[in-house]
């Protein structure tokens, strides 16, 4: 299988920490050079120290809050300057935000849309049209499986989650005759930045990974996944051993979604 990403260039959002870093690293060890962009610049000098320790392509790190247009319009320009022609996008940028519904706000719907679903829209809507010129593309979603079947005290995320799915089908179903690629992933329970945030919030004694593993006995493999697992679904599906597969939403969470 040809997973070789030499010559190509992907830019990942939230490429700082989890499943971002762990994405990031694949690529560049399969060839490809990586932009990481994030909001703060320490954690994101950080991973680029770590990925270069491998070989692989070149890293370039872009501070970029991507909720703001004019954000994503310079880190753009600036990583295709520094890496060249960006031929791979990974939406990875966002957080869980879930309450009532009756208690979320137009403030927290609109922040939580601005982050998951406009963020997405606006990378995609700048290098699209790219990629079909050069009949050559790969963008990958990541939502979370709460977008094929909400729980209560999901929202906003399972809403704009699955606006996310929405989006990967209709970018799928334009770009497929120009050999641009579209996917998602649908996160379920995979060790990351968001899971130590919930072990700092529980306050227990026990360690982190007696916090994990506890976490995981109730799950069907009886674990929670790890971000490397997800990066080397996301490094097939970049390459070109997923040549023929685009518009799909699968699931990255060891049996838990009762939803194909």
């Amino acid at each position: 299988m040809n997973l070789d990403l030499t010559g190509k260039t992907a830019l990942v959002t939230g490429g700082s920490m989890g499943l971002g870093r762990a994405m990031a690293a694949a690529f560049h060890g399969a060839g490809a050079n990586v932009a990481l962009l994030a909001r703060r610049r320490e954690p994101l000098e950080e991973a680029r120290a770590a990925i270069e320790a491998q070989a692989g392509g070149r890293v370039g790190t872009y501070p970029c809050d991507v909720t703001d247009p004019a954000q994503i319009e310079s880190a753009l320009a600036a990583a295709a300057t520094d890496l060249g022609t960006i031929d791979i996008l990974v939406n990875n940028a966002g957080q869980s935000q879930t309450g009532r519904f009756e208690d979320l706000t137009d403030e927290i719907w609109q922040a939580d849309l601005d982050l998951k679903l406009f963020a997405a829209i606006r990378f995609a809507r700048a290098l699209f049209p790219g990629m079909k010129e050069r009949r050559w593309g790969r963008i990958v979603n990541i939502l979370n499986t709460a977008a094929k079947a909400p729980p209560p005290g999901s929202a906003p995320t399972s809403v704009s989650r699955a606006a996310g799915m929405a989006l990967t089908k209709v970018l799928a179903g334009e770009g497929a005759p120009h050999n641009v690629l579209v996917n998602a992933l649908m996160i379920g329970s995979i060790k990351s930045d968001q899971i130590r945030r919930a072990y700092q919030r529980s306050g227990g004694d026990a360690s982190f990974d007696d916090f994990v593993a506890n976490a995981g006995k109730s799950l069907p493999m009886g674990r929670m996944g790890e971000a490397e697992e997800c990066a080397n679904v996301a490094l097939f599906l970049v390459s070109e051993g997923a040549s023929y597969l685009t518009g799909c939403a699968i699931n990255m969470d060891g049996g838990l979604s009762r939803v194909v």
